[in-house]
């Protein structure tokens, strides 16, 4: 089938960091507000500011950056009398609150693909859902009485829960930004990284590899339980064992004592003395040989995996490779995996880490639109944002053939879950993705070494799903 590429309509840039946004509710204390988000004036959420590319004529504007624009004349639009003219494309998003700079951010993201890709008749309509589920309900209900069509956004977990009862009484569906698995259904695509999806992504590599034998060392959280059922479920279709799981307190208040019985690190030390002893009652040449060797040697045997994955990220994740070797688990011998949270720099500098794996967007397909949007807004995005490029070049692009096809004899539903969940899927600025018709999604990721001075590809993302072979 042939894939629809959102790159080949706007232009060819591209590229995401692996970090990612909890699946809960955001209650961390409010951070202080940059320079830029400063001189952001908020957008209350009874307020729907219609964001409509240039080529719409005859409209009051403000600028908001250089080629994007609000149409305040329509801040608070009614359904169009004619529904097949326009596509209006609803955009949940915390504008004020805790994680406004993250709501503000995708907003840009959002007005970039706007730029890039729409035509007269795509109309944004962005609604501010104050980072909370309340916030995010009433925003979801003003957007349907506005006339969207689909809604974008929210960004966290429990808000996308509470606006599904609204995008259900109003019979549109709806693509959330978070990651957590558990919001999706039919006609709730999820758009984030699931965390499935990362961990097929390592597991199908490493087994292309020859590594048959897995352990996983994971925090007691529900992220660190979700990898581990993820693991659990790829090794049975892929035909790997998972010889090891070991979950240690979040706090890391426990994790040497995790680390050192994860690494049967007291057998093994007890073995070597045991087998130190033997030789040692021996007078003979081969014996004091022998013994000589094992001097050096702080266990022997072998541990019961060949690789481990770590779902972990900061100075815990190199707290934990670091106690790896420490307990005589040789980096060397054993591969170690990771998830998107490795997606950071600075992680050579743990020599541990150093060769190990992590599945990322391709570097290659979105380095220009961060470059592009830190020449645009003064800073780097946070990952998310190019989340909200391609929710809003995808329903863009889908309005587009839709209105270029539309009677009003033989109407369809623009954003229709069979339109949506395109087997084929999109290519976009994290690479090639597509929603599924359970509302979960696949995405196809690149493979990261770490290097002592970065990261480097060394299998590169797939083009298309084909390619992917799901």
């Amino acid at each position: 089938m042939i894939l629809r590429r959102i790159s080949q309509l706007i232009l060819p840039w591209l590229f995401v960091t692996g970090a990612l946004l909890s699946g809960c509710e955001s209650t961390d204390v409010p951070r202080p507000a940059s320079e830029a988000n400063q001189r952001r004036a908020p957008i209350a959420a009874s307020q729907a500011q219609t964001i409509s590319p240039p080529a719409l004529p005859a409209l009051s504007r403000t600028q908001l950056i250089p080629g994007f624009e609000v149409d305040e004349a329509a801040a608070v639009p009614s359904p169009p009398r004619n529904p097949y003219g326009l596509v209006r494309v609803g955009l949940l998003l915390p504008l004020t609150g805790a994680s406004a700079d993250i709501g503000h951010a995708l907003l840009n993201a959002a007005q970039m693909a706007l730029f890039d890709v729409a035509d007269g008749r795509f109309v944004l309509q962005p609604y501010d859902t104050q980072g909370t589920p309340d916030g995010a309900a009433a925003a979801a209900a003003q957007a349907a009485a506005h006339g969207a069509q689909v809604l974008l956004g929210p960004v966290y977990s429990a808000s996308a829960k509470a606006v599904v009862p609204q995008a259900r009484a109003a019979g549109i569906n709806m693509i959330p930004f978070t990651t957590d698995p558990t919001v999706a259904s039919p006609g709730v695509f999820v758009m984030g990284f699931l965390v499935h999806e990362q961990v097929r992504r390592i597991i199908t590599f490493s087994r292309a590899q020859g590594i048959e034998r897995f352990a996983v060392l994971a925090p007691a959280t529900p992220y660190g339980e979700t990898v581990v059922d993820a693991l659990n479920q790829i090794l049975l279709q892929t035909g790997g064992l998972l010889t090891r799981a070991a979950y240690y307190d979040p706090s890391g208040s426990n994790l040497d004592d995790v680390v050192r019985q994860f690494a049967d690190y007291d057998r093994r030390h007890n073995a070597l003395l045991a087998q130190r002893s033997a030789l040692a009652s021996r007078s003979d040449a081969v014996s004091r040989s022998a013994l000589q060797r094992l001097e050096r040697l702080d266990t022997i045997g072998d541990v019961s995996f060949d690789a481990i994955l770590l779902p972990e990220q900061g100075g815990r994740l190199t707290e934990v490779a670091a106690l790896l070797p420490f307990y005589d688990v040789d980096p060397a011998r054993v591969q170690l995996l990771g998830t998107l949270f490795w997606h950071a720099p600075g992680l050579g500098k743990e020599p541990s880490l150093v060769g190990g794996w992590y599945p990322a967007p391709s570097p290659q397909s979105n380095a220009t639109f961060y470059n592009r949007y830190q020449s645009l807004h003064g800073e780097a995005p946070p990952a998310i944002a190019t989340h909200g490029y391609d929710a809003v070049a995808l329903t863009a692009v889908l309005g587009r053939s839709h209105l270029a096809t539309q009677s009003e004899s033989r109407p369809t539903r623009v954003f229709g879950s069979q339109a949506l969940a395109s087997p084929s899927g999109f290519s976009g600025i994290d690479g090639v993705f597509r929603l599924l018709p359970t509302g979960l999604s696949e995405r196809g990721f690149a493979v990261q070494e770490i290097t002592r001075n970065g990261a480097e590809t060394i299998d590169p993302a797939p083009t298309t799903f084909q390619e992917a072979q799901f």
